[in-house]
């Protein structure tokens, strides 16, 4: 990975020829196709200036041509096949009353780690370091409430700060990571639960701003506007497809499959495909295996135990759990673990979805069931902050449920959620639970 290179292009993932030509070298890297003498060529062609768009698309056309190495150590399949598989729904032997709770408090969970982690998003800024230099200098570390705003601040804070930082917030504020889980619930309302990628992505045309997109989903929408479909719109010129969009896309899935990870993954998997494929499929049904395990595990350990069984188990993303999960298991500090992390996995953008996974893991696994400490491990751990914190987030609170939730987290909210998605925004968060719960 070259930094400088991924902090220039980092923003213009539908536009630059360059962008495209270097992201799609990397995916290509990563995925272990024998593309790694097309390096230097890649980067003369990405820090040119003006750029050469015909060159940039020729040398794209070699690269996506290069074949996967025999020899390279993983079994990963770039389709969505598992999104055609038939679980059928079943129910669970919890009250009408707790299940509702529970849900609420998944919906809550995930406002509320997400805002923690609004302040703090941008992988290039924001390292774990400078993550907890900055809260030690505001008198903030470990996290226990929102991230204050200490202005000047060391390090640019997020341009949503002013509505995220402690004091400032009135209602959840508007996220792509919570604006999928509204149009995941419109879809499943509207649709059912025999949706076809085909339906998710005219919602997206219906009822998601273009520029509210960003690194798949935004190519996957430039993709439709031009014509294709899924599962086109996925692999043409999208070189961010592995990357967290569909993870975070992923929890409404988890919601209406109480207990069954299964038929949440499936779900997840037929959305996915829409934008992602590989890895990125893999951690969307993963983070919508694991929050459906969550309404019947005993504790966060055994949820990623039961999430686990639905990866393909010798993909780069099951591996990277797995170790994740030795590192508990061994009694390794949140430190350490989080360590191994990056020096695993540093070399993958901070948007990609292995790495991000395996935080919200470490983040579960070390916050131990207090919903405090687990968002705000995931949170401090860095990377995708305000993406992963939604998920643990959501996790956490469906294990606790809504009214166990620390008032001041949940307070600032007023009940109400600012939305992107055409007709939402201002919804309250507990019709939004309501309305979940209705489809079960």
């Amino acid at each position: 990975m070259d930094p400088t290179i991924e902090a220039v292009f980092y923003g213009r993932h539908e536009a630059d020829p360059r962008a495209l030509l270097y992201f799609e070298w990397r995916q290509r890297l990563e995925s272990g196709h024998l593309v790694g003498g097309f390096g230097p060529a890649v980067r003369a062609l990405a820090t040119a200036d003006p750029a050469d768009a015909a060159a940039c698309s020729a040398l794209v056309e070699e690269i996506e041509s290069a074949p996967r190495d025999p020899e390279w150590g993983f079994d990963e399949a770039e389709s969505a096949d598992y999104a055609t598989s038939d679980f059928a729904a079943h129910a669970i032997s919890v009250s009408d009353d707790e299940l509702l709770d529970r849900i609420h408090g998944g919906w809550l969970g995930r406002c509320v780690g997400c805002t923690l982690g609004k302040p703090l998003e941008n992988g290039f800024v924001w390292t774990r370091e400078h993550i907890r230099t900055y809260l030690e200098e505001a008198g903030a570390y470990p996290l226990t409430d929102y991230v204050p705003a200490v202005l000047p601040p060391p390090f640019p804070l997020n341009p949503t700060w002013p509505v995220s930082a402690r004091g400032r917030i009135d209602g959840a504020p508007r996220d792509d990571d919570i604006d999928y889980t509204v149009l995941g619930l419109h879809l499943l309302e509207s649709r059912g639960p025999n949706f076809t990628p085909d339906d998710v992505a005219n919602l997206w045309l219906e009822r998601l701003p273009f520029l509210q997109t960003y690194t798949a989903e935004r190519v996957a929408y430039r993709n439709l506007v031009d014509g294709l479909r899924p599962p086109a719109t996925a692999t043409v010129r999208n070189p961010y497809r592995e990357w967290i969009g569909a993870m975070i896309r992923a929890d409404i899935f988890g919601y209406v499959n109480p207990g069954n990870p299964q038929r949440a993954a499936a779900l997840a998997a037929r959305e996915a495909a829409v934008s992602h494929t590989g890895n990125g499929i893999y951690a969307a049904m993963w983070s919508a295996a694991l929050i459906a395990a969550a309404f019947t595990a005993p504790g966060a350990p055994a949820a990623l135990a039961d999430a686990h069984d639905v990866l393909p188990p010798r993909s780069r993303l099951a591996v990277a759990l797995a170790e994740v999960r030795a590192d508990y298991d061994h009694a390794l500090s949140w430190e350490q673990a989080v360590h191994n992390i990056e020096t695993e996995h540093g070399g993958y953008n901070w948007v990609n979805a292995i790495p991000n996974a395996c935080r919200v893991a470490a983040g579960l696994l070390w916050g131990a069931g207090d919903f405090t400490r687990t968002i705000a491990l995931t949170v401090q751990s860095g990377a995708d902050t305000d993406s992963n914190g939604a998920t643990a987030g959501s996790v956490a609170g469906i294990l606790l449920g809504a009214r166990r939730i620390p008032g001041h987290w949940t307070d600032p909210f007023h009940d109400t959620l600012h939305s992107a998605v055409m007709g939402y925004d201002g919804v309250h968060i507990s019709d939004l639970a309501r309305s979940t719960r209705n489809l079960l």
